[in-house]
């Protein structure tokens, strides 16, 4: 799902410069948002995946053609304001994002959308909820879909920030995806996977907590790698996977995802070689 989808603007440079003019050395254009990047990590891997969410104007109907070209299953509603767009700036080193705000959803829109997600739940096992709202929703809006998806048996992930994070995470998700940072603001409730960027992730669930890092750095765009991490965490629930296993191939798939140009991609050699090689996967003391 994604609330605040984007069209996603990539812009790649040798080195980037505060302050400065710089030639882009190739331009990609993608349907964004995180929760878009996490249905075609799904789709590149070859999971049955359908992507929901909020397209308006212009730039909204480019997204949705954007989703069809990609092959990828889109089921949206429509809404009056304009869907934003996203520009991420990638050098040698590392990347840059400029985001725009999104589109103002009305009352109306937002009840039109929820009606329309009940619709979809009874094909649906699990859902991933990624991203920031758009302005005009209420913060607990993404905890109002979680008890809906509950209603229905279906599984959930939580991948947002902010008071949408704390009231999502009231809501009891099956896992919450925050970054160490925002692990702090919401304390350990629930089952949480915790990015840390390099040093890989932490995962605190039933089974114990348990640490997984790549078995090398991997340099490239990094702004993809949580999304194809919530990918490998909504396949690994449908499969019941147990969570060593399951935060291993979270490990490796973000790792590939940060050897891919864009975000929403990854790099499936790159993936093979590092599942082979074994993200270390320990218990933590």
């Amino acid at each position: 799902m994604t609330l605040n989808p984007a069209l996603d603007l990539t812009y790649t440079v040798d080195e980037l410069v505060r302050h400065a003019t710089h030639r882009v050395g190739a331009v990609a254009e993608r349907a964004g948002g995180k929760g878009l990047n996490v249905a075609n990590v799904l789709h590149a891997l070859g999971e049955p995946v359908l992507a929901t969410g909020l397209l308006g104007g212009r730039t909204g109907a480019h997204v949705r053609t954007l989703v069809d070209a990609a092959g990828l299953a889109g089921s949206f509603v429509a809404i009056g304001d304009e869907t934003r767009r996203t520009v991420t700036v990638v050098d040698r080193a590392d990347a840059t994002g400029l985001w725009e705000p999104g589109p103002t959803v009305t009352s109306a829109e937002w009840s039109a959308f929820a009606e329309h997600y009940e619709s979809l739940m009874a094909g649906a096992s699990v859902v991933v909820f990624s991203g920031s709202l758009p302005p005009g929703l209420r913060p607990d809006a993404y905890a109002v879909l979680i008890a809906a998806a509950k209603r229905h048996g279906v599984r959930t992930v939580l991948d947002t920030s902010g008071e949408a994070l704390v009231h999502g995470t009231a809501a009891a998700p099956d896992v919450v995806k925050p970054n160490a940072e925002e692990a702090r603001a919401i304390g350990r409730t629930g089952t949480l996977v915790v990015s840390r960027g390099r040093e890989g992730l932490i995962a605190y669930t039933g089974e114990g907590i348990f640490e997984a890092a790549p078995p090398e750095i991997v340099e490239g765009n990094p702004t993809g790698a949580g999304d194809a991490c919530a990918a490998a965490i909504a396949r690994g629930l449908r499969d019941g996977t147990p969570w060593p296993a399951l935060l291993a191939d979270a490990a490796a798939l973000a790792a590939a995802a940060v050897a891919a140009p864009v975000a929403g991609a990854v790099d499936l050699d790159e993936y093979d070689r590092l599942r082979k090689r074994g993200p270390h996967v320990q218990p933590d003391r």
